[in-house]
């Protein structure tokens, strides 16, 4: 008889048995144990309530003396001599349970590892999904860097401010794109790529001059000043 057989076969009982056990039925019957340890494994052994109450933190006597029946009716203690009242000793015995059905919790066990095991196979991919986007998202420096790069390389006017607006703006959204329908940025110097013509300063003042052209020419046609 040990500690870990008789533990076991505890768990095993109740689990077959959850309309009839407590926390307490449980405290008393391992504290039994760990007493009994203390002994040296006596076969039956002083068990004073007083003492037991205080270990386990019962104050009420009628309380502890219930469950202390419960546990010998359940098959886990034997009641060699029963004491008197709160201040005299029970000398009990710890019985070995045969009732205890083990392949219930087993199986219920085995069961709920395998859910276990696939829920964090689950965590673990989504977690290394998320790790991966998260790695690449570039640095400001990277950003800016490669922006300057395709600003030379396609003759634009962009500032450095409007670039650090479109980063922090990607950023803040959880790297996806503004808009009505925001993507996620798989590429991102694709992205940027794309967005760089929205940005470009000589752009929107050409737009800009074409438009005061246009307004001036139509002003002359109808001799408007």
């Amino acid at each position: 008889m040990n500690s870990y057989d008789l533990s076991r076969r505890w768990f095993n009982w109740s689990f077959d048995n959850p309309e009839k056990i407590r926390p307490i039925h449980g405290i008393i019957y391992f504290f039994a144990i760990e007493h009994c340890n203390r002994l040296g494994w006596k076969e039956k052994f002083g068990f004073p309530s007083q003492m037991v109450m205080e270990a386990i933190g019962v104050k009420n006597w009628r309380t502890y003396s219930k469950a202390l029946n419960d546990l010998v009716e359940f098959g886990f203690i034997e009641m060699i001599e029963t004491s008197k009242n709160q201040y005299s000793s029970n000398i009990i015995a710890i019985v070995k349970n045969t009732k205890a059905n083990t392949k219930a919790l087993d199986k219920a066990l085995s069961k709920h590892s395998t859910k276990h095991s696939q829920s964090t196979v689950s965590i673990n991919k989504q977690y290394n999904k998320e790790q991966l986007t998260n790695n690449n998202i570039p640095t400001l420096e990277e950003f800016l860097e490669y922006a300057h790069e395709k600003i030379d390389e396609f003759n634009l006017e962009i500032t450095d401010i409007d670039l650090k607006m479109k980063y922090e703006s990607w950023r803040e959204n959880n790297w996806k794109t503004g808009g009505n329908k925001p993507r996620k940025i798989l590429n991102w110097k694709t992205t940027l790529i794309n967005t760089l013509k929205y940005l470009n300063k000589k752009e929107k003042s050409s737009a800009k001059k074409e438009k005061l052209t246009a307004a001036q020419a139509l002003r002359q046609k109808y001799g408007i000043e």
